[in-house]
C-alpha cells in the first residue's frame, strides 16, 4: 500500500514536468529547464491481494511530497534529467507514526533514436537509461508509511511518438530491474518463513499511453492511462501490513496541463491528476499535483 505514494507518486511527479523521461520532447542543446512541484496522494480504501477493503487501524492514508527536477541539453535529441522528492507519510487513525524526509536520486539519460515525417505525421522513437539510489538513511520495512523502497534500480524505456498537426498521441513501455533491499530485522515471513536481513524484490513493468493537444513544448493538455505490476511478490495476508516485496499491481487514467505565464518569458505553470481504478495489494488513491518550471538558454551569448 506504501508503494502507491512511493514508486506511483513518484513517477507522477516526474511526468507532471515537460521534456522528461515518459515523453518524446527534448531540451535544445545548452538549454537547462528546472523547477519544483509540490503532491498529495491520499486513499481510505485499498486492495489486500485482490479484495478491496478498509481498515479502522489506518482511517486515511495522506502523502505530500515537494519533487525538484533538472533536465538539461547535452545535444539536440539526448538529454540529462535528475530529480528528487521530500516525501511526508501520514495516517489519521491508528498507532503508526508519521515518515519524512528525502527519499531518492533519479538520474536518466534520453536519446532519440529516429525522427521522420511521414505523409505528414512527425514520428520519433526514444530510448531512455535510469538509475536510482536512496538519497536518505530512511526506513523502508515499515509499509504504509515508509517514504521509499530503499531499492537501487536500473531501468530501460522505449517511447514511440506520433504527432499530427496540434493532435499527438505518445505510448512507452518500461522495465525497472531492482537490488536486495537490506532490513533491521534477522528473519521474516513472506509464505514461508526466511531467516535473512536480505529482501529479495521483484522487478516492475510498467506502459504508459497519452493522447493529447499540444503547442511546442510549453503548452499541452493530455489525457493518459499508465499500468505497473511487479513480477513476482505474494499477497497481503489478512489484516497484514503491507511488505516490500509484495505482488503490486495498479492501472490509473488522468491529465497533465501545462501553459506558459505570457509575462514572464521561460516560466509555465503545470498540473496533473490522477485517479486509481484498479490494483493489487494497493491503496485506490488519487493525486493531485500542481508546479512551475523555468527554462534557460544559455546558447544566448554564443558567436554565430
Amino acid at each position: 500500500m506504501r508503494k502507491i505514494a512511493g514508486l506511483l507518486t513518484f513517477n507522477m511527479c516526474i511526468s507532471l514536468f515537460a521534456q522528461t523521461e515518459s515523453d518524446a520532447l527534448f531540451m535544445a542543446k545548452r538549454n537547462l529547464c528546472g523547477g519544483f512541484v509540490y503532491g498529495n496522494t491520499s486513499w481510505n480504501h485499498y486492495w489486500e491481494g485482490t479484495f478491496y477493503r478498509d481498515n479502522a487501524n489506518i482511517g486515511s492514508f495522506k502523502s505530500n511530497a515537494v519533487m525538484a527536477m533538472a533536465n538539461y541539453g547535452i545535444g539536440n535529441g539526448l538529454n540529462i534529467i535528475a530529480s528528487s522528492a521530500w516525501i511526508d507519510n501520514r495516517v489519521t487513525a491508528g498507532t503508526l507514526i508519521g515518515q519524512k524526509g528525502i527519499q531518492d536520486l533519479n538520474l536518466f539519460l534520453k536519446k532519440e533514436l529516429w525522427a521522420k515525417d511521414i505523409k505528414g505525421f512527425n514520428s520519433s522513437l526514444v530510448a531512455v537509461g535510469g538509475v536510482s539510489a536512496p538519497l536518505t538513511n530512511y526506513v523502508a520495512d515499515y509499509l504504509p508509511i515508509s517514504i521509499g523502497m530503499r531499492s537501487k534500480t536500473v531501468s530501460m524505456r522505449l517511447l514511440g511518438d506520433v504527432q499530427k498537426g496540434h493532435w499527438y498521441g505518445t505510448a512507452s513501455a518500461m522495465y525497472t530491474r531492482r537490488n536486495n533491499v537490506t532490513i533491521d530485522r534477522n528473519a521474516y515471513y513472506t509464505t514461508e518463513m526466511i531467516y535473512s536481513n536480505q529482501v529479495v524484490m521483484p522487478d516492475v513493468f510498467s506502459y504508459n499511453i497519452r493522447l493529447g493537444w499540444r503547442d511546442g513544448a510549453d503548452k499541452y493538455f493530455e489525457l493518459l492511462a499508465d499500468r505497473m505490476n511487479t513480477l513476482g511478490g505474494f499477497d497481503m495476508r489478512k489484516n497484514d501490513m503491507p511488505f516490500l516485496s509484495n505482488n503490486m499491481e495498479a492501472f490509473r487514467v488522468g491529465f497533465n496541463v501545462k501553459y506558459p505565464v505570457p509575462v514572464l518569458r521561460g516560466l509555465s505553470l503545470m498540473a496533473t491528476g490522477m485517479q486509481t481504478l484498479s490494483g493489487r495489494n494497493m491503496g485506490k488513491a488519487t493525486t493531485l499535483m500542481a508546479g512551475v518550471v523555468y527554462q534557460a538558454d544559455f546558447t544566448k551569448g554564443d558567436k554565430k
